[in-house]
């Protein structure tokens, strides 16, 4: 008899901070059933952001996750990819992924900011081949999906008009960030960003 594998949609990224947009493409992957859980991948060293000094470290990055999805059975932050070698790409993780949870289906869920540059992955057509990629729609970013290769899907959703980078700066200019991220982390947001960042 087939068992059912969970679907665990794998959503990656510095986190820098986590903010309300990326629980919004979370849930949005679980209210439509196209996975049963996500795992937040909290990336300890992006290779495309190697050298970037307003990142804070890793395990700030990952409590603050923590805290923003507490009591959120479904969406969870992982420190996955910190036992990992460094730099951390992707393929690389499905792959032990797929080795220490071989009850699990992986579902790769990207921006299509990303997926217009996917070709630069790192084994990008394995990729492909091996694993179901969900793009969500970013603001500048036209990708029509009847040009998507079998098994990558555009999943149809508002723009997110929220960025970590804009959160930043915006504690660094003493600005408001209500909204922005859950109102669990915003005085530790405030607290590590504003020491981190500067005007």
């Amino acid at each position: 008899m087939k068992t059912h594998k969970k679907r665990i949609g794998i959503y990656g990224g510095t986190f820098n901070p986590i903010h309300v947009g990326h629980l919004q493409i979370a849930s949005t992957m679980i209210e439509r059933a196209i996975v049963d859980e996500v795992w937040l991948m909290i990336s300890p060293l992006n290779p495309f952001k190697q050298g970037a000094d307003d990142i804070l470290p890793d395990d700030d990055r990952l409590r603050l996750a923590t805290k923003a999805l507490a009591g959120n059975e479904r969406i969870k932050a992982s420190d996955y990819e910190f036992h990992l070698p460094i730099p951390s790409y992707t393929w690389n993780t499905l792959q032990h992924l797929s080795n220490d949870y071989d009850d699990c289906e992986f579902v790769l869920v990207i921006g299509a900011d990303n997926w217009t540059s996917f070709h630069l992955w790192k084994n990008y057509q394995d990729i492909i081949a091996g694993y179901e990629i969900v793009v969500y729609p970013r603001s500048g970013e036209e990708i029509d999906a009847a040009t998507l290769p079998q098994g990558v899907t555009l999943i149809d959703m508002p723009l997110i008009d929220v960025s970590s980078t804009d959160i930043r700066e915006r504690i660094a200019r003493r600005r408001s960030i209500r909204r922005l991220v859950p109102s669990t982390i915003i005085d530790d947001c405030i607290r590590l960003y504003r020491r981190k960042c500067k005007p």
